[in-house]
């Protein structure tokens, strides 16, 4: 993705311009434009001239983005240049509106003395009160150019509104003024005194300064939407300490390459990305994970950069620098997130669009009804000012962006990334959740769960054995076996003539006596296997354990259990994911009995067990015609199921944040972080829904109250002045609403909401199978291409298809329409014969 800082715009009706525009620039193939970080995300081979110069024809100014880091990159969006001037705007527009009103209203309704000049002088009044309003329109000379350049470019904007507002109070006030010095100069007094009650020079400039108000305080809760990736940008260390030719060298952590020895002492942060080559410390990852508790490195793993080292003294060698490090992938895909645009946003637009030239439509209309009415034109004038002002698009163009940037910010916060703001309305709509189980439901490696002796025997003389014969072979459930071992400080003693069976067991020498162990059917014929332990081996197989026998010299001498554990929280992750509405599937390779055990442990819906790697797509695909589906897997093995689903979660992925498949990537090894993501989903699009309902109810009372619509049933009409100040706070509302979801606790359970699901009940899937006769398929991409046509069909769940035998074995969810299957077969581009 291309990324532009964008200038000029200052409203929603500005960024649906600049990204019509660009959209239709040849080479386009998406564009995203965000008014909250004045940026543009462009997809496509377009030159980055084409698209500079159709923001320019819009009207608008286009930079790309600089920086030879992501965090350089990403500040050039992220820096506030504007607060600043328009604080600077604010205070010289207050000094002279002060003036303005003190002449205007302080003198005639509180009795205020005037300068000797002014006394009687009503002419020379509404003369000074001019040249103080063109003062402060000066000051605030950006509403009127971006506004009339809006014109020119026919794409009035907010700005237009504002400056048609308060031009057309000064052009009145003017006329008016002209009037006023031609009856004065007649001698008649009481037209003088009429005239001096129609000038409006106060209200062209509290228009400019309220607005101007309102754009600070806009200003600045919109910098605080963006405190997170700032939060992140700081955290980086600016230098890091590399060994040069054996000596320690402080050096700009831009020079530091990879491959590069660096130290980090006590209390330091982490410069870049790394390997530890030798020390041992506690290493706070809580700016990156979210997770409070220091995590042990020793030789061997992995440090990121941003994170704290907080007790010993590390050495370590540079695996990623610059924009490849964790921290610089976390920032890129936060930005990233508020550079694109959620399908929710596509409402807002469309309205941005043509809300501005409504408005002074509805604004002309006011004037001539009025007029037609038979008020004066001071009257009609004022109303249809008020609607011009009133109106406001920049709330309508906030409310889904300035959300989708704080609740990025939080999910980063919190070890939650989403990659899109695609990804972060969506997750919160999921009807079903597809976890995988290795790595994701279970720790991902075996351990002991359960020893059993044999009579005679006591635990410690099995463990010495199994823990010395086990010691020497490579299989995985050896691992767990060692594992156990080492942290019950078992001594193991040394073993000749070492022999591996494979798929059964091991055997050696141990201390003069002939030592085995393996699975039940290897030591059945090495030793006597008694009932009892018969028994208790089949208990544990039931709940998905893996028996592992051992014998000594021919006699039984107990059974150690291994198995890959569920996590810790794993059962609780999938009890609140249920409560949520989800239907919780779990898909794993492993034979149906381990699968149940470990999924009635998880407390899962649904197991789907057996299925390979390349096989959890197809499921996926299978599952979508029943709701919307997340997948939860590693990144890397889960690949197409990730992308096939209609939201991708890694779980697990540590440094490793830039996995293609997923959606969502969660920085911890935690299933809660899955109900978590989907919480924060959804309480961020609750607030986008709340946003767009204050927007639009906003208008939809402002407008007709502005244009005096209520003013024959209640009596109520609304001044310039207070129409402005209402816009001016319309946005600020909408943002400050957007804030408070940093207040949000995504782990907290208590507020979770059911929804219903569609999901259809996996007794009312099964309508059996049937073979298809296809002619034409040549290949293994034939195959790969009809199964996927037939796949599509809703009525299908799995299609196998075969170029030899000219087949397709399609299984079918429902009653099977044959027109369907042949249109599908027929459109991928082979010949339908028939149901074999």
């Amino acid at each position: 993705m291309k990324q532009f800082n964008i200038t000029g715009m200052s409203c929603a009706a500005c960024s649906a311009r600049v990204e019509k525009a660009v959209s239709s620039v040849e080479g386009v193939s998406s564009c995203s434009v965000s008014l909250l970080t004045n940026s543009m995300g462009v997809e496509g081979n377009a030159s980055e001239v084409a698209i500079i110069e159709a923001v320019e024809k819009a009207g608008y100014g286009a930079a790309i983005k600089g920086g030879s880091t992501a965090e350089a990159s990403r500040a050039d969006g992220l820096k506030d240049t504007e607060t600043p001037k328009m604080k600077r705007r604010l205070i010289a527009s207050l000094a002279f509106l002060i003036m303005l009103m003190y002449i205007s209203m302080g003198h005639t309704m509180l009795g205020f003395p005037l300068p000797s000049f002014m006394e009687g002088n009503h002419v020379m009044t509404a003369l000074t009160e001019l040249i103080l309003a063109a003062i402060v329109m000066v000051i605030n000379q950006k509403f009127f150019i971006n506004g009339f350049k809006g014109i020119i470019h026919r794409s009035p904007n907010m700005d237009t509104l504002v400056a048609l507002g308060s031009g057309a109070s000064f052009i009145y006030s003017t006329a008016v003024l002209f009037l006023m010095t031609a009856a004065q100069q007649k001698g008649d007094g009481g037209a003088v005194m009429r005239y001096a009650h129609g000038l409006y020079f106060e209200s062209a400039a509290m228009i400019l300064t309220l607005i101007t108000v309102g754009k600070l305080l806009e200003s600045v809760s919109k910098g605080r939407t963006t405190d997170a990736i700032k939060g992140l940008m700081k955290l980086a260390p600016k230098t890091a300490v590399i060994i040069s030719d054996g000596r320690e060298t402080e050096v700009p952590v831009e020079q530091v390459k990879k491959g590069d020895i660096f130290v980090i002492r006590p209390g330091a942060s982490i410069p870049v990305d790394g390997i530890v080559v030798s020390g041992e410390s506690a290493v706070n990852e809580s700016a990156l994970t979210g997770e409070s508790i220091p995590v042990d490195k020793s030789e061997g793993s992995t440090v990121s950069a941003a994170t704290v080292n907080q007790s010993g003294y590390l050495r370590c060698e540079a695996t990623r620098v610059g924009e490849d490090t964790t921290l610089s992938q976390i920032i890129k895909m936060v930005s990233d997130a508020a550079a694109t645009k959620a399908p929710i946003a596509k409402i807002a637009d469309k309205v941005s669009g043509v809300f501005v030239p409504v408005v002074i439509g509805i604004a002309l209309v006011t004037f001539i009804v009025w007029l037609i009415i038979g008020k004066t034109v001071g009257f009609s004038l004022a109303r249809a000012i008020s609607v011009l002002v009133i109106s406001c698009p920049c709330a309508l163009g906030l409310a889904t962006p300035v959300a989708i940037m704080v609740g990025s910010g939080v999910g980063a916060k919190n070890g939650l990334l989403f990659k899109t703001a695609v990804s972060l309305e969506e997750a919160g709509k999921a009807q079903i959740a597809a976890l995988d189980k290795t790595g994701t439901i279970t720790r991902g490696e075996p351990d002991v769960t359960d020893i059993i002796t044999a009579e005679g025997f006591t635990e410690q003389e099995l463990l010495y054995i199994a823990y010395s014969l086990e010691k020497k072979s490579e299989h995985p459930l050896a691992g767990a076996v060692m594992r156990y071992g080492e942290k019950n400080e078992v001594q193991a003693a040394e073993v000749s003539e070492f022999r591996a069976v494979a798929g059964n067991g091991l055997t050696g020498i141990m201390e003069g006596s002939r030592v085995t162990g393996g699975n039940l059917g290897f030591i059945g014929k090495q030793a006597e296997i008694g009932d009892k332990i018969a028994e208790k081996a089949e208990e544990l197989a039931e709940e998905g354990k893996t028996p592992l026998f051992f014998a000594k010299d021919g006699a039984m001498i107990g059974v150690i259990a291994v198995a890959d554990v569920i996590k810790a929280e794993s059962s609780e992750a999938v009890r609140e994911l249920r409560n949520m509405g989800l239907r919780v599937v779990m898909l794993t390779g492993d034979n149906e009995k381990t699968a149940n055990a470990i999924g009635k442990q998880a407390g899962v819906d649904e197991v789907i067990a057996g299925v390979l790697p390349d096989g959890k797509a197809s499921v996926i695909r299978r599952l979508r015609k029943k709701g919307k589906v997340i997948m939860v897997g590693d990144g890397i093995n889960d690949a197409p199921a990730l992308t096939a689903a209609d939201m991708g979660i890694a779980i697990g992925a540590g440094a490793d944040v830039a996995i293609d498949a997923a959606d969502v990537v969660l920085m911890k090894s935690s299933l809660s972080d899955v109900p978590a993501a989907v919480r924060l989903s959804r309480a961020t699009l609750r607030n986008i829904h709340q946003n767009l309902f204050w927007a639009f109810i906003y208008n939809i009372i402002g407008i007709p109250l502005a244009a005096g619509v209520y003013s024959r049933i209640f009596g109520w009409e609304m001044n310039p002045m207070f129409g402005a100040a209402a816009m001016s706070l319309s946005s600020f509302f909408v943002v400050s609403n957007a804030l408070r979801l940093n207040f949000f606790k995504v782990h907290d359970s208590s507020n979770d909401r059911k929804r219903k699901t569609v999901y259809q009940e996996a007794d009312k899937e099964a309508s059996g199978s049937v073979t298809l006769k296809i002619k034409g398929m040549m290949c293994g991409h034939c195959e790969a291409r009809m199964k996927k046509a037939l796949e599509e069909l809703t009525f299908v769940d799995e299609a196998v298809a075969s170029h030899e035998n000219g087949t397709a074995e399609i299984s079918l969810s429902g009653e099977m329409d044959e027109k369907a299957v042949k249109k599908a077969v027929t459109d991928a581009g082979y010949k339908y014969l028939g149901i074999k």
